[in-house]
Order: C-alpha cells, then sequence, then structure tokens
C-alpha cells in the first residue's frame, strides 16, 4: 500500500504519511537526493513487455542491443541517445509489447516485435569434434551468440532466443525467424504503464504524444501524483501549454526528421530537466542533440511563449539554445505566485517535497515517539537538509528560526512550518554606465 501523501486544507488526513503545502509568500536522513531519473512510455521494436524496466546510461552505452534490439549508434536509437545525455537512470515501459515473437524450427524470440524478425541461427558442424554442432545466434549482421553442444537439448536460451529442446540439429546457414511483429499501442497502453509507474520515484516523466485525450490523461496523472500523493515530478509534453500547471512543461518547437515524431524534443528535455541539479536552471543551455529543431522565431514570438508558458528553443547564432526554463503555469494565486512558473523554483519545492517525505516516512513514521525530543530531532534535520541546500546556493538567507514542529491535531501528528527563499539563475541584465 502507497503511503499517504499530497497537500492538506485541514489536519483531517486518514493514512499514514507526509502531507506539505508549499505557497508563496504574501504577494532517511537529511541528505539531499540524487536527480538524474527519468521515465518514458516508448514504442520499440523488441524488449520486456508489460514492466517497467530499468536502465543506467552505462547499461544503455553498453547494452543496448541487448535491451532495444539495436546497437547504441542506430538511428532507431536516436531519441534514447538525447535523453541519456544528462539522465542517470531511465524506468521505461514498452508500449506495444502485445506483438508476436519471431520463431523458427530451432527456436523463439525472447521478446515479441520486428526486430526479432532480424534474428538468424547458424548451424556448422564443430571443427574439432563432428558429433558437436556450433550453433550461432545473429542478429542483424552481429554475432550475439555461439554454443557448442551435441544436441538442441543442450542450448542454453540466450538474451535473445528460447530453443526448442526438441529441435534436431543440422548444418543450417543462417536459418531466419520469422512473423515478429510489434504490437498496437492503444488507449489502454497508456493507462497500463501509468498504472504501472505509480509506485516509482523519478524527476521527470517525458511522453511524445499527439492526440490531445492522451495528453489529457498524462496531465491528470502528474496532478494526481503531485497533489494527492505527493509524488513530486514534472511532465514533459509537447505542444499542450493550455496544461497551466507548475508540474507540466510544454515543448513549442517541433522537429523535422523523417519518420521520427515532430515532437521528438521530448526526449531532450525530459533527460535535462531530469539532470538539472536543484541549484541550476536550464535556461540558455545549448541543444546538444541529434534532432533538427525548428527554432527560427521573432522576438514577438519568443515574447508570447513565455506568456503563455511554453518551453521553446531559439537560435542563438549557430546555436540553439533554451530561451527561459519554465513551465505552462499562466495562472497565479494568492498561494502559488509568479515565482511557481519558474522549474528552477519546482526543482527546489520538489527536492524538499521527495527528501523530506523519505526521511519521515522511513525514520520517523511509527517509530519516534511524537514527544518534545522526537520533534526536535524532526527539526534538527530539517535544518540540516535547508542548509545543505543553502550551501549549493540553492536557497537564500535561511534561518533555524523558519523551521518550526508542533504537536499536530492529535497525538500521533506533528505540524512543520517552513518557509524558504528559492535563488533563481540570473535572467535580466540592467546596466547604467556614467561617462565621465
Amino acid at each position: 500500500m502507497a503511503l499517504g501523501g499530497g497537500t492538506f486544507i485541514t489536519q483531517n488526513r486518514e493514512l499514514p504519511g507526509t502531507y506539505i503545502n508549499f505557497v508563496s509568500a504574501a504577494s532517511a536522513n537529511a541528505a539531499l537526493s540524487e536527480r538524474g531519473i527519468a521515465t518514458m512510455p516508448l514504442e520499440l521494436d523488441w524488449g520486456i513487455s508489460g514492466e517497467v524496466f530499468e536502465v543506467s546510461s552505462e547499461d544503455f552505452r553498453e547494452n543496448s542491443m541487448e535491451i532495444f534490439g539495436y546497437d547504441y549508434g542506430h538511428d532507431k536509437m536516436k531519441g534514447l541517445r538525447d535523453l541519456f545525455l544528462n539522465t542517470r537512470i531511465l524506468y521505461g515501459y514498452r508500449l506495444n509489447g502485445n506483438g508476436t515473437k519471431a520463431s523458427n524450427d530451432y527456436g523463439e524470440a525472447v521478446c515479441s516485435g520486428e526486430r526479432g524478425n532480424d534474428l538468424k541461427i547458424t548451424i556448422q558442424v564443430n571443427a574439432d569434434d563432428e558429433s558437436l554442432f556450433d550453433v550461432k545466434t545473429i542478429l542483424g549482421i552481429e554475432v550475439v551468440d555461439e554454443q557448442t553442444v551435441s544436441g538442441a537439448g543442450e542450448l542454453v536460451s540466450n538474451a535473445y532466443v528460447k530453443w526448442k529442446p526438441e529441435a534436431a540439429l543440422a548444418p543450417a546457414a543462417a536459418v531466419p525467424l520469422k512473423g515478429g511483429t510489434n504490437g498496437t499501442v492503444e488507449g489502454g497502453s497508456y493507462q497500463n504503464y501509468l498504472d504501472k509507474i505509480e509506485g516509482y520515484t523519478y524527476n521527470t516523466m517525458g511522453a511524445v504524444l499527439e492526440d490531445e485525450v492522451t495528453k489529457a490523461l498524462f496531465v491528470s496523472f502528474a496532478k494526481r501524483m503531485r497533489d494527492e500523493m505527493g509524488v513530486k515530478f514534472q511532465l514533459v509534453l509537447h505542444d499542450y501549454a493550455k496544461a497551466d500547471y507548475c508540474g507540466v512543461i510544454s515543448v513549442k518547437n517541433e522537429t523535422t526528421d523523417g519518420e521520427w515524431s515532430g515532437g521528438s524534443l521530448v526526449y531532450w528535455t525530459t533527460g535535462a530537466l531530469a539532470g538539472c541539479e536543484v541549484n541550476r536552471s536550464c535556461q540558455n543551455r545549448i541543444y546538444d542533440g541529434e534532432f533538427t529543431v525548428k527554432a527560427d522565431f521573432t522576438q514577438n514570438d519568443l515574447k508570447k511563449a513565455i506568456g503563455t508558458g511554453e518551453f521553446v528553443f531559439h537560435k542563438v547564432g549557430a546555436d540553439v539554445r533554451v530561451l527561459k526554463d519554465i513551465n505552462t503555469m499562466v495562472t497565479v494565486s494568492d498561494t502559488q505566485g509568479n515565482v511557481f512558473k519558474e522549474n528552477q523554483t519546482v526543482r527546489v519545492i520538489d527536492q524538499i517535497g521527495n527528501d523530506m517525505a523519505v526521511l519521515f516516512n522511513t525514520k520517523y513514521l511509527g517509530a519516534v515517539p511524537n514527544d518534545n525530543a522526537g520533534r526536535v530531532s524532526l527539526w534538527s534535520d530539517i535544518v540540516s537538509h535547508h542548509r545543505q541546500l543553502e550551501q549549493i546556493r540553492a536557497i537564500e538567507n535561511f534561518s533555524d528560526a523558519d523551521v518550526t514542529v508542533q504537536q499536530g491535531a492529535d497525538k500521533k501528528s506533528v505540524v512543520v512550518s517552513d518557509a524558504v527563499t528559492v535563488v533563481n539563475a540570473m535572467d535580466k541584465l540592467y546596466m547604467v554606465c556614467t561617462i565621465m
């Protein structure tokens, strides 16, 4: 069961957990958790079906063929290469894994999908012992597995082929596996992903989507997770500024790369925002990915994009750069002012929210008495955490007195009052130079 979390209006929550309100000023341990974790639902020609799978940046570089069916440099991996420029860990999910597995007389592909049709089995009589066979599994032109056996029953299934032990081995040159198909992506595919990913922790979720209904589904999920469950992350979509929410980023630009979606900048943006440190901004970052970006905007276009909450790339000389590190929030309120439009602000509050939830749920919940000594201990941990944020210049002017911890409405609850001033990167220079 998930622990309770999210925001509160009165002290009436039923589930144990951490409830934190972040509002604007009027007008495990206390360590900072590491960023760089992203999640994306993906359409793939090969891979695990029906489950969330974890891929590190090292795994992607070294084991891309086994995980995704293509080597690191293949054009099919271009989007993921963009993502992993700044991502440490990806929680991926294959949307179209309900297809057919390729097969032949000797074995069946481990995964469904079209890439299985590129598998071939070569069988040769062993040069040193004619009673043995050398059995090779080939993907594309690369030998990915080789075994020497006396019969099919001795073959050990590898990352690509599950063998048929009853098969009769005989010399054969490159016998292909056939019949592999990708599954279909339907509305239920996205919902299955959202259901599966709900129990994970990550900094950003990216989704390359075109239809408005599915975009709205993802925005609804992000709002529920942030506001009701207390799971702090930002969602990256293409062309969905109408979300008007600090937890959603809308990439304005399109790409022009053949069969790739026009919204493929979502890959790079998801990775860049996930990997951006809590005391940094993505503003003015150079796009160093592989897609061709449409970025021919006038000054008025750029002003309008900022006003409507769009994350836009623009040309500066030969470079394509991020204009402003903002989210889709346009409508402000007494409790969430203009400062919440800045993704650097959201990164700070998300860091606090996630870290405090981990701290309380692992160290205090059900373990530390709610007496003065227990509350002082919690206060001390929160102050220590915030001092670390101040040391790395994510917040400023912090005082121990900005945090208070008191007993709540009942003997088992505590109420924390916390005030922080978020530091944002320099944005504008106004200079007056007097010539004497």
